[in-house]
Formats: structure tokens, C-alpha cells, sequence
């Protein structure tokens, strides 16, 4: 039996007009939620002011990936006190907004599938300008190389897209930039752009940059990697938040230190390449 593949080669969305995204690279400090959220508030602000249709956040921006063991206490559900800050934020300054990630406490959230009935998850939340929640991610690569959050976490088992300013947007997170076919999975459902919250430390700068490109090359999409910025006891974030383009090309980086990375995510350039250069119809499944 032949199986018939969605065609991620088939056309666009009708968009037109490019969406301006702002990738906000914060200072986050371990455990102080207050003083991150309070950052990324204002990383909002700015973004919005500077004409910015998207926002943003790092991974565990509010808590610190590094901070395990503040993870339990600081845990929060998706109605928690962080992801409504961050949606009343959505709708004050009228921008979308990815809530990078937060700690879930999946016992407290009411409503949304969840990967288990109890216990800890790194997710992600995508706010349109609305406010409304219109994708929730749940890391599904757990990291366990001098890590525990492999032991505190449990991995998400839901992938989903969203449109957002007529770009169709989806998520994954940090340690995921290494399983290629999670990517593939979120192209057939016709992703344009990849936004991918990171905490990710020195000294694996040269994989940071080889795998995000590659996940735009291969999968001939727009990936932008948002990291923090900031030291921990024992790691320090080497930020270099970056947007890949559909050919590989970085479009937008920046250093290490906290600030914002702008760039216009044009569904046109995807259609583009993928016509002149139709890789993704040549795959044999």
C-alpha cells in the first residue's frame, strides 16, 4: 500500500507581508523569578515598540534551566502567575509572544492533554496578540549529559503548529536541535518557522550553530534559536540567538550578551525554495 505524505513543497500561506520577529535574549538568573519575568516584561515592551509582530523567550526563562533544584517550588501550571503576566503583556502591546518555556506542574493544569496525569514538564507557550494560548510545547528530548533534567522532567508527546501573522509557526526546544526528524514531523504539517527557546551553555558553541542551520537547510524552513544569557554554578549560557533562512543563511545573531535579534520572516522565501530547490518532494519514505 502506498501511503500518501502531506507535501510541505504544495504553496505557502496566503501571506504576503513578511512578520517581524524579536528574539529576546535575556539575563535570566537562577531561581529569581520575579527579577527574570520582570526582564522579560521589558524585552516585550521594547520589542513591541520597535514594530516587532512576535516575541521571543529563552528556555526556563523565568526559573533558570540551571536551577534544578529550584524546578518543584518554582513549578507553576499554564493558568500559573508567569504565563498570565506574559499574556496580559500579549495583549497590552498587542504582539504575539512564545513564552520560551516555564516548569509546568502538569497536576495543576486543568484542560490541556497533557503526556502524564502528574510530575514536571518543560513547556512552552505561544501567545497570539489576543492572548489567547494557541500552542503549548513539551520538550520531548529530555537532556541527561551532566543533567537532571532528565530526572525531573517528563518528555511532551504532542507537536503542534500555529499560524501567526499568517506564518505558520512551531516549537521545539533546546536539546531537540539534535533529532532532525521532530523537524521533519512539524514541516509535513506545513511549518514555515521554527522557534527553538534554548539554554544552552559553552563550550558546544560550534554545535549550536552547525545544528540550527542545518535544521533550516534540510527541512527548507526559517529556524530561530533564542537562548539566554547568563552564568550558573556550573555552566554559562553562551547566547548567539540566531535566525537561519529557508538556504542555511544566518540572517540575524547576536554576542553573548543580553539583547534583542530582529528579523522579517518572509512565507514567500519558503515558497521560493522550495520550488527552485525541491529537496523535500525527492524524499523517498
Amino acid at each position: 500500500m502506498t501511503r500518501k505524505e502531506p507535501d510541505p513543497t504544495a504553496g505557502g500561506n496566503a501571506a504576503t507581508e513578511p512578520l517581524s520577529v524579536a528574539l529576546a535574549q535575556l539575563h535570566v538568573e537562577a531561581s529569581a523569578v520575579d527579577r527574570n519575568v520582570d526582564r522579560a516584561l521589558a524585552a516585550i515592551e521594547r520589542a513591541a515598540t520597535r514594530g516587532a509582530a512576535l516575541v521571543a523567550l529563552p528556555e526556563l526563562f523565568n526559573v533558570g534551566y540551571f536551577a534544578f533544584d529550584s524546578y518543584e517550588r518554582n513549578a507553576e501550571p499554564l493558568t500559573g502567575e508567569t504565563l498570565t503576566r506574559i499574556r496580559e503583556a500579549a495583549t497590552e502591546h498587542d504582539v504575539a509572544v512564545l513564552a520560551g518555556s516555564i516548569v509546568e506542574d502538569l497536576a495543576a493544569t486543568e484542560s490541556v492533554a497533557t503526556p502524564a496525569d502528574e510530575g514536571l514538564a518543560n513547556t512552552a507557550v505561544l501567545f497570539d496578540s489576543d492572548g489567547e494560548r494557541r500552542l503549548v510545547y513539551r520538550k520531548h528530548h529530555l537532556f541527561g549529559y551532566d543533567s537532571a533534567e532528565s530526572d525531573l522532567l517528563v518528555p511532551g508527546d504532542r507537536l503542534e503548529t500555529a499560524t501567526i501573522g499568517g506564518v505558520t509557526v512551531g516549537v521545539t526546544t533546546c536539546y531537540d536541535l539534535r533529532f532532525p526528524k521532530l523537524y521533519r514531523r512539524l514541516v509535513d504539517a506545513g511549518a514555515e518557522l521554527v522557534l527553538v527557546p534554548s539554554a544552552w551553555p559553552y563550550p558546544r558553541l560550534e554545535h549550536w550553530k552547525t545544528l540550527s542551520r542545518a535544521r533550516a537547510i534540510e527541512n527548507q524552513c526559517y529556524v530561530a534559536t533564542i537562548n539566554g544569557s547568563g552564568r550558573f554554578d556550573d555552566a554559562t549560557l553562551l547566547g548567539r540567538s540566531t535566525v537561519s533562512d529557508p538556504w542555511g543563511v544566518t540572517v540575524a545573531s547576536s554576542g553573548d550578551d543580553p539583547t534583542l535579534v530582529t528579523a522579517e520572516i518572509d512565507p514567500e522565501t519558503v515558497a521560493t525554495v522550495r520550488a527552485e530547490f525541491p529537496a523535500l518532494r525527492d524524499r523517498r519514505l
